[in-house]
């Protein structure tokens, strides 16, 4: 963080930390059904909850960018954190979905996801999202080098899907699926009109530097 910096120990102890609060909401959603807590329907409710979760750790950790160019706060080195935690996330809403929501049930599943095709987005984004945890680690990032960007610009692929799946999961689109709509369009443009905000950025810098040499 601009003006703020932490030791090695201090920032190693900083993303564990963040792992167990990160965490938290989804073993709190354990808790409540497991004591009968989730309502009427606890199965979906505990689905959703984990769900939204990963959503939020989505747009959580493609906001790091736009943060550090726009507001000069340098959270990268969390980033990793960040979507790991929402992996883990969508993976336990996976997992949800085909145990307790279909019994592992393969007629099911399949008569579910003809039914309801904004299932196949949330495979897409699972799928899309295996490769880049896999690979979120410094020995990957030293063996594929520049593919490694490539590769992990997959998750903009994946936050799209993940918010569709979310909206057309909803039966009405209110408001809170209005809201993610318009962080995940803030963030996808963002990236869009990132290119030649840097440029102009070098440019000024460059003139700056020119100046202040004559």
């Amino acid at each position: 963080m601009a003006g703020f910096t932490l030791s090695a120990r201090q920032k190693s102890l900083s993303v564990w930390a963040l792992y167990v609060v990160g965490l938290l909401p989804g073993l709190y959603a354990f808790y409540l059904g497991i004591f009968g807590d989730l309502g009427a329907d606890p199965v979906r409710e505990f689905e959703h909850r984990l769900g939204i979760w990963a959503l939020r750790f989505l747009c959580l950790g493609l906001a790091i960018t736009p943060l550090r160019d726009l507001a000069k706060v340098n959270l990268i080195g969390y980033r990793r954190a960040l979507g790991l935690i929402a992996f883990y996330y969508v993976l336990a809403h996976f997992a949800v979905y085909l145990t307790l929501d279909r019994g592992l049930i393969l007629s099911s599943i399949l008569g579910d996801i003809l039914k309801r095709p904004y299932i196949m987005l949330g495979m897409l984004g699972l799928i899309l999202l295996i490769p880049l945890a896999v690979t979120s680690n410094r020995w990957s990032i030293r063996k594929l080098g520049s593919r490694w960007n490539t590769l992990h610009k997959a998750s903009y692929i994946i936050l799209a899907a993940g918010l569709l799946h979310f909206v057309l999961s909803r039966k009405a689109y209110t408001l809170e699926p209005a809201i993610y709509t318009g962080i995940v369009i803030l963030l996808l443009g963002y990236r869009i009109i990132r290119p030649k905000l840097m440029a102009a950025r070098r440019k000024k810098a460059a003139a700056l530097k020119a100046s202040a040499k004559a």
